[in-house]
């Protein structure tokens, strides 16, 4: 055995090039055997090294994400409801210069129109673009605030908040209206306007956000803190759900 062959390994793995260190003799082969040049066979390495890295590096961040599993834009059925706007939800899906501007969505519509799921799929693909996410139930994440801010530590939180390009806020209109809880929420929303992106899902419209926030001085401040830079898609139509059941009950009848 060369001296190298003995060596090499140990530097690789002080170096965590893993996949250099699993590959370069196959890939040796296949260089000998192609008549490559030492720079071609270096490239091939690297390459694969990458590949592995970035493979890793996106299953991290879907599991930091804790978005909502298989709601992707593969699966979202844009013909179930034509009331989706398809192009204004890919082009949403695969640019991210309105992340980089610190822009926001917000997505109104009935019970099981797919609101979530089009939000998932929204923040899925920025994953893949690079884009750091996370998911929240609203009601979830303002238990996390109030629960902070009783800690004396809700600046921190928000801080923390400020590493994360995309929030994604489900169920908007859940959290029950009780002015220590959702004054949190109007925090965040405060924290994060023209800093970093939102997205939320809501079944109320703006005019009814007076029940969730406590006085309507708070809503409107919120509203116009989201909009100023935000589109805004709005989703009608019947419940996925409820036509499921319509039509297995019609198969089965």
């Amino acid at each position: 055995m060369q001296q190298y062959e003995a060596i090499l390994p140990l530097q690789l793995k002080n170096l965590k090039l893993s996949i250099f260190n699993s590959h370069w003799e196959s890939i040796a082969e296949s260089a000998k055997k192609n008549g490559w040049a030492y720079g071609q066979y270096l490239s091939h390495l690297c390459d694969a090294e990458l590949q592995k890295r970035q493979s890793t590096r996106l299953i991290r961040r879907f599991k930091e994400s804790t978005l909502p599993k298989n709601k992707t834009l593969s699966n979202l059925d844009f013909n179930a409801n034509k009331a989706l706007p398809a192009a204004q939800v890919l082009a949403l899906a695969e640019s991210d210069t309105w992340i980089k501007q610190a822009n926001n969505v917000i997505i109104f519509g009935p019970s099981g129109v797919g609101k979530t799921h089009t939000a998932a799929a929204i923040a899925y693909r920025q994953i893949e673009l690079g884009t750091r996410v996370k998911f929240y139930q609203t009601s979830h994440l303002v238990q996390l605030l109030q629960q902070a801010k009783v800690q004396l530590r809700l600046k921190d939180l928000l801080i923390k908040f400020d590493k994360i390009p995309l929030l994604v806020l489900d169920d908007l209109g859940y959290v029950k209206k009780d002015e220590h809880e959702t004054s949190v929420l109007f925090e965040l929303i405060c924290h994060r306007y023209e800093t970093g992106s939102i997205i939320i899902t809501a079944n109320q419209p703006f005019s009814q956000w007076d029940s969730i926030f406590p006085d309507n001085m708070m809503a409107v401040a919120a509203i116009d803190r989201l909009v100023h830079h935000a589109t805004i898609i709005n989703i009608v139509g019947d419940s996925y759900r409820v036509k499921n059941t319509k039509d297995k009950n019609i198969t089965s009848n």
